[in-house]
């Protein structure tokens, strides 16, 4: 999938986000999910935090 195959999906998923549960446009949407994020985590990987600043974080939300 190409960066434009991505951005015609991406807008093509955002018609069928109000498809009926159970239908065909649900499923297709289901799939299309499932291509974005293949594509997502092989273009935008996200780092694992750092360890100690994630406890830092915990604990500051915690206050």
């Amino acid at each position: 999938m190409t960066e434009r195959d991505y951005e015609i999906v991406l807008d093509y998923m955002a018609t069928l986000m109000d498809a009926e549960s159970g239908s065909p446009q649900e499923q297709e949407l289901e799939l299309f999910s499932l291509l974005v994020a293949t594509y997502e985590q092989e273009h935008f990987p996200i780092d694992p935090p750092d360890p100690v600043e994630a406890i830092l974080f915990r604990m500051e939300q915690e206050g």
